[in-house]
């Protein structure tokens, strides 16, 4: 930076404030002159010059590239174990057996009612009849993890359908999602990827196709023109990492990771194999055997050579023969359990998670990974499946029973219980829990529920066991002085010392 001048000292003897304004300038001017900045990342020079980071919005690059990412997200998962693998894992920790829910207005009655419903109607919920309310979540999560984005449409049902309740959901892929829908409304809404919003930015309906565009077979009774669907009624859960209207495949990241480990995997196989196939080389063979492999001639009266397993090839004008002697290649290993190292990160889960490779880590080291890897899972279940899926369908099935009749009102409030995960040392674990009440930090619903399980229910049989056992007079590992083995029921004691 160019020292201070005369005229920069006379204007700061008139005006401080106009000469410190007139060094700010200076410094901006020169900065941007000479492409330096505070921060190296914004730096220009030889090293970033192919860094290419356009300022795009997020739609603008969703929009450009969401139908080309689903394609290939779901090539590889058909075809790629890692990639089917990590999207297993990821549906298994977030959604398990199920979310479930359990009524909780502060009304034991009006709580028993709903839950006995929705176990009910549960069964049925699927407009595909194939699935019940808890292979729906199942379905769901699976398409937003491995397409980035899933629909879920109501379906009300006639009384005459023989439903418990009139309603069902059904599943819909985002392919079904007319992208082309863009633009403005003469009412001052707009449309987006196919979501039309209101003039002041709700979502007012989706545009949907009646078939899949990617169907084999075209139903000429369904023609490939969209219909605008209430928001009201589809639901649509996505993972949202800025202020995007849609989502994308959350292995997006390791896409090229994972296709390049699969050709790398490949051409390392065709190398093996064409190495194993030539066995050795015949120097000094006769004319008539002359040839590099056997000779083959096709349809078209070509000549073909191949290679087979055991080949010993001859050459012209040598007197010995060579075996061959395949190349090793050094570090395979390590290789490629750091690029499935990068995979597991991009798809935000350890990595013996992903490959199922205990033999680097021990009980301690497992168990803190894992602490991260449940504190994510906790977040997706609580910020973006429950909210997003679990508590609008929870509404919808509200709204249905009201309108049936079976319900008194409509804000039924629901308390969720995600599944438990699995302890890695069961007993440490519960002696944690065990604490944790003693204490007073964690209640029992708090625990029962961590477990995956309905707190009134477990309780209501726990009482049900003990009434049980009163009636029979048994004690159940109640009294060290009564038990002769860990859970061992025995008469209770009628001598008064034990009392």
């Amino acid at each position: 930076m160019s020292g201070v001048t005369l005229i920069d000292r006379l204007v700061a003897w008139a005006s401080p404030e106009a000469g410190v304004r007139r060094a700010i300038a200076r410094r901006s001017f020169e900065a941007l002159a000479t492409g330096r900045r505070g921060y190296d990342g914004a730096a220009r020079g030889r090293r970033t010059d192919g860094w290419k980071a356009p300022g795009t919005s997020a739609d603008a690059e969703i929009s450009a590239a969401s139908g080309l990412l689903r394609d290939r997200m779901r090539d590889l998962v058909r075809n790629n174990p890692h990639a089917a693998k990590a999207v297993s894992v990821l549906v298994n920790n977030i959604v398990g057996s199920g979310i479930i829910p359990r009524a909780a207005t502060g009304d034991a009655k009006l709580d028993e009612t709903v839950n006995r419903l929705w176990e009910t109607w549960s069964p049925l919920a699927d407009a595909d009849g194939q699935l019940d309310i808890l292979g729906v979540q199942t379905l769901a999560v699976r398409e937003m993890i491995e397409a980035g984005e899933v629909l879920l449409r109501r379906r009300p049902r006639r009384a005459a359908d023989g439903l418990p309740l009139p309603l069902q959901v059904q599943v819909i892929e985002a392919d079904l999602l007319d992208a082309t829908r863009n633009g403005d409304l003469a009412d001052g809404g707009r449309q987006l990827q196919g979501i039309e919003f209101d003039a002041i930015g709700r979502r007012r309906a989706y545009w949907l196709y009646a078939q899949h565009p990617g169907d084999a077979i075209v139903s000429m009774r369904r023609r490939f023109d969209s219909a605008a669907v209430p928001a009201r009624d589809v639901l649509h859960l996505y993972e949202k990492q800025r202020t995007q209207v849609r989502g994308v495949p959350w292995g997006t990241p390791v896409m090229r990771a994972l296709r390049d480990l699969d050709d790398w995997t490949q051409a390392e196989l065709v190398r093996k194999k064409t190495e194993a196939c030539v066995v050795g080389i015949v120097l000094g063979a006769d004319e008539a055997d002359q040839g590099i492999a056997p000779a083959v001639v096709d349809a078209d009266g070509q000549r073909v050579e191949q290679f087979e397993p055991g080949l010993i090839a001859y050459a012209r004008g040598g007197k010995d023969i060579r075996f061959n002697q395949p190349a090793t290649t050094a570090g395979t290993g390590e290789w490629l359990r750091s690029q499935l190292h990068i995979i597991a990160a991009g798809f935000r889960m350890p990595y013996e998670l992903l490959t199922g490779d205990l033999s680097q880590v021990n009980y301690s080291s497992i168990r803190a990974g894992l602490v991260e890897f449940r504190r994510l899972i906790d977040a997706i279940q609580w910020q973006i499946v429950i909210p997003g899926l679990c508590q609008p369908l929870w509404i919808w099935f509200c709204e249905a029973a009201w309108a049936a009749g079976k319900l008194p009102r409509l804000d039924i409030a629901v308390e969720w219980s995600p599944p438990r995960f699995e302890a890695v040392d069961p007993l440490k674990d519960a002696t944690a829990d065990l604490l944790a009440l003693r204490s007073g930090t964690m209640t029992l619903a708090q625990a029962i529920s961590r477990q995956g399980h309905n707190p009134d229910a477990v309780l209501a049989e726990i009482a049900a066991m003990n009434a049980k056992i009163d009636t029979l007079g048994l004690v159940l590992d109640s009294d060290p002085r009564r038990v002769t083995k860990t859970g061992v029921m025995q008469a209770a004691s009628t001598d008064p010392s034990d009392a």
